[in-house]
């Protein structure tokens, strides 16, 4: 699991509360249910009701896609693994791979070097494989765009909080003492609202497509290789190749 989502929201949520303190605020006053409710549960209605039935069962998916991605693999060890594989197809022939490629964890990898093994076009197989590296991309971006819509539907909901509390508080003029923490109550709500979005659903939403966008970078190096591989092309062009394709930064830090 990769933890950055996590520490960060923690990092936001020690800020502001270092900030309470410093100004003298209670932290304790963040803990309003009627706020949190009205926030969290009418922000995630809203965002629901611009959804399919088949998207919302994919929620807990994107959820722990936000929250709790599985890292991705270094870049350079997708491509230790395909140079192994051309240096055995290289030797042996395409046809010597099928017993690892049976035996590969990565499912991308094992069908595509399944359909190089089978003699696939190479046009078709990259057709294939590209295709669905696109369908990826494209339903990443609807969950993403979910977190999104919920960062955007949270603060205005919190001002709904805050009206309806305000209204509470005109019909308490009468009673002076009272007003004071039902104004500060009524406030909670737009604070929550302002904190989801920006502390939670928006990075959120980040989150999604920068995973997003590293799987899909994984992804399209496997392609690169697989095709070489069923082409015959030497491992040390395979590596030279593949090595290109990766970001400075992530070999050098490997090299190191």
């Amino acid at each position: 699991m990769d933890p950055a989502t996590l520490i960060g929201f923690g990092v936001s949520l020690v800020a502001l509360l270092a900030f309470m303190v410093m100004e003298g605020a209670d932290p304790t006053s963040l803990i309003f249910l009627p706020a949190i409710i009205l926030v969290i549960v009418a922000t995630f209605g809203a965002a629901m009701s611009g959804q399919t039935m088949d998207d919302i069962k994919k929620l807990p998916a994107w959820f722990t896609m936000a929250v709790m991605p599985a890292k991705v693999a270094p870049p350079t060890d997708q491509i230790r693994i395909l140079v192994t594989l051309a240096e055995k197809a290289r030797k042996e022939g395409l046809l010597a791979l099928e017993a690892q490629a049976k035996a590969i964890e990565e499912p991308f990898l094992r069908r595509g070097l399944q359909m190089a093994i089978d003699g696939t076009d190479p046009e078709e197989l990259r057709a294939v494989l590209e295709s669905e590296i696109a369908a990826k991309k494209s339903e990443d971006k609807v969950a993403a765009k979910f977190m999104t819509t919920m960062g955007g539907y949270a603060p205005t909901i919190g001002i709904v909080g805050c009206i309806v509390g305000l209204m509470n508080v005109m019909g308490s003029l009468s009673n002076p003492e009272a007003l004071g923490p039902m104004i500060a109550a009524a406030f909670v709500a737009t604070l929550w609202g302002v904190m989801a979005a920006n502390f939670w659903f928006l990075p959120m939403g980040a989150k999604i497509m920068r995973v997003s966008e590293l799987q899909a970078a994984q992804m399209e190096l496997l392609v690169e290789g697989i095709t070489e591989i069923q082409a015959g092309t030497s491992p040390r062009a395979v590596r030279l190749k593949l090595t290109s394709l990766v970001p400075p930064g992530s070999v050098a830090k490997e090299a190191a």
